[in-house]
């Protein structure tokens, strides 16, 4: 019996916590955890942004939302002060946490960090393996939350949403974003944010 790498043993930890997540999603049929599913779909846009992604950034990518069900967006003030609070403290929660998985599959301090310093999005524009989890990230969002995000939304908080969005990404990113299939509508507000 081979034992297991520290980046297996680490992959396996996250994601195990995100199968605890208590919202489900379904996929081809198959009731899964959000969270998990949503690890997994950030894993295969890495796949297509940096194919040759060092182990710590792939398993910062895999655990930026690590356990976030926990902290309720509720448990903070519904203002935009309150959301930037929320969303600080999250990045802070899950560094910690994860950078302990880390450690506790055998990484080196200095990996260990990296991976924390990812999760918060540190140096985000001057980093470049920041950019590209901020990439993911968006590809993620763009994917797989847009449509519903965009019913919730009146079109010009959605086209200011979007704009903000594509200032973050790369060229790189913005080309796979470009290649997303989306319906008519998302497409449409998309187009009409990019324009703007």
């Amino acid at each position: 019996m081979t034992s297991k790498s520290p980046y297996e043993t680490a992959l396996a930890a996250i994601d195990a916590g995100h199968s605890l997540d208590p919202t489900k999603t379904t996929i081809n049929g198959e009731e899964v955890p959000y969270e998990l599913h949503y690890a997994q779909k950030c894993t295969s846009y890495l796949e297509q942004r940096a194919p040759d992604a060092p182990e710590h950034l792939r398993l910062a990518i895999r655990a930026q939302h690590f356990r976030r069900w926990e902290v309720p967006r509720a448990s903070y003030p519904m203002t935009r002060v309150g959301y930037h609070s929320w969303r600080t403290f999250l990045k802070k929660r899950q560094a910690e946490l994860v950078e302990a998985i880390c450690k506790d599959a055998g990484y080196a301090e200095e990996t260990t960090k990296r991976v924390g310093a990812l999760i918060r999005k540190e140096d985000l524009k001057a980093d470049e393996e920041t950019q590209v989890l901020e990439d993911v990230a968006c590809l993620v969002f763009l994917d797989d939350q847009f449509e519903a995000f965009e019913k919730e939304h009146d079109e010009d908080k959605i086209i200011k949403i979007l704009q903000k969005t594509w200032g973050k990404m790369t060229e790189k990113g913005h080309e796979l974003a470009l290649q997303i299939p989306m319906c008519e509508r998302p497409k449409e507000v998309i187009a009409k944010a990019l324009a703007g």
